[in-house]
């Protein structure tokens, strides 16, 4: 179940004036019928794309952790994502897939998805997010090893500068146990790699 999202009304109305003179700037009439509540639709939108500094992935992490011992691969793949390349302000999406080896500790499941969220929703590269995921895991459950591996479409990439419309970008990053060319290729093989 999603979480329902109230935005703060004042820094709403602050993005909105600024969204206002960025759009005068580019030649727009801010007050022609089309645009009367882009800049307030803007300054809710970005609120929600960047909630993501205002939530705790280690808090999400513990809130769901179970003593258990199982001691094998636990994978979550295809966890679909959306962020904002920082460069750019421009979206950045595709599919995160995380394993982790337990050292006597579980989560639930939905929670490393969360966590995927976290990070996606702040200002991101790609390659901090991969690695930001990989040491949140690792620190809060401390297993035996994380391994993460995103795979994304960059708009920035896309609609500007090259433009190289089917461009796909991957990154990766492990730890502890995975640092086995054998228990990587186990993961990989898992997520269809």
């Amino acid at each position: 179940m999603t979480q329902e999202f109230n935005p703060n009304h004042n820094l709403t109305q602050q993005i909105a004036s600024s969204v206002s003179d960025i759009l005068t700037h580019i030649g727009e009439d801010v007050h022609r019928q089309g645009l009367e509540r882009t800049p307030e639709r803007v300054g809710e939108a970005f609120q929600f794309l960047t909630k993501g500094y205002h939530e705790d992935p280690e808090a999400i992490l513990r809130s769901a952790l179970f003593e258990e011992d199982y001691r094998q691969m636990v994978v979550v793949k295809d966890i679909d994502f959306y962020s904002l390349c920082e460069h750019h302000l421009l979206p950045f999406f595709g599919k995160a897939h995380v394993a982790y080896i337990p050292n006597g500790k579980i989560t639930g499941l939905s929670k490393i998805a969360r966590v995927v969220d976290v990070f996606a929703r702040r200002l991101q590269v790609q390659e901090r997010m991969t690695t930001q995921i990989k040491e949140c895991i690792q620190k809060t459950l401390n297993p035996l090893g994380v391994m993460v591996v995103i795979e994304a479409e960059h708009l920035c990439m896309q609609m500007r500068g090259v433009q190289k419309e089917h461009a796909i970008t991957t990154t990766s990053d492990f730890t502890g146990a995975f640092t086995r060319p054998e228990t990587r290729e186990e993961f990989l093989k898992l997520i269809g790699k």
